[in-house]
């Protein structure tokens, strides 16, 4: 899940007091990839030639490095959605992200659970991550993914990077064959400390350009953003409007 920050963090959150941050059916529609409780989000459009490689929790001065540099051998532009903490520590880091040309998104300061966080911090997270962000880059940050939102990414820490590209294969040949394109969402950092042991993630990142760069369209995820030109949109999805 995707959510676009350019109507505004605060407006965005307004509503989380009234709905109660402890009802179930909040939890669930805050996890689900398809709820609009934070504000307009974004999945993946009927483009199967498309590619979206996504890293979240960094910037990790252990793995982040040596993954821009296989990004840059295969010239390809990814999404990075950071950490407030981290990329307060490594301000070089995202600023040498964003000077490779990738997109740079919010991933809120302390990674919490943002279904069972209280509203006031929810917005302190997000608006401290995008000011530094602002700060080091110079940049508007227009876009925010919600820490454990409905990706799942338990099965990907623990995997070997041949395993890890294997189950992203499947599901980018499953979506080809759909008619979808795919957003693969990798890590080059972890949550819980800086300097986290990424490498099989970074690993599958390069077999995986090796594998579809030959054959399809690496964008990064503004490229899906409807107000863009030449951007479509299939309207049987649940997403839309969508960044």
């Amino acid at each position: 899940m995707l959510i676009p920050l350019d109507a505004g963090i605060e407006a965005g959150l307004g509503a989380l007091g009234g709905l109660g941050l402890v009802a179930g059916g909040y939890a669930y529609a805050a996890m689900a990839p398809g709820s609009q409780l934070f504000g307009r989000t974004l999945t993946a459009p009927r483009r199967p030639g498309e590619l979206a490689l996504t890293f979240d929790d960094g910037p990790n001065p252990a793995c982040t490095p040596r993954l821009l540099d296989i990004l840059a051998q295969h010239d390809v532009r990814a999404t990075f959605f950071l950490v407030g903490r981290y990329a307060h520590a490594e301000p070089d880091l995202v600023r040498r992200i964003q000077a490779a040309g990738h997109l740079i998104g919010n991933h809120s300061w302390s990674h919490p659970n943002l279904a069972i966080t209280p509203a006031r911090r929810v917005v302190e997270e997000l608006t401290r991550t995008r000011d530094t962000l602002q700060h080091f880059t110079g940049a508007p940050i227009r876009y925010f993914r919600p820490p454990f939102g409905a990706r799942r990414p338990i099965v990907l820490r623990t995997a070997r990077a041949d395993r890890i590209a294997a189950r992203l294969t499947s599901k980018i040949d499953n979506n080809q064959r759909k008619g979808w394109a795919t957003n693969l969402v990798l890590h080059d950092g972890g949550h819980l400390q800086i300097g986290a042991n990424r490498n099989p993630s970074v690993t599958a990142a390069g077999q995986l350009l090796a594998k579809y760069k030959p054959t399809h369209h690496f964008v990064t995820l503004d490229a899906w953003n409807p107000a863009n030109p030449g951007t479509t949109t299939d309207p049987r999805q649940s997403l839309f409007p969508i960044p």
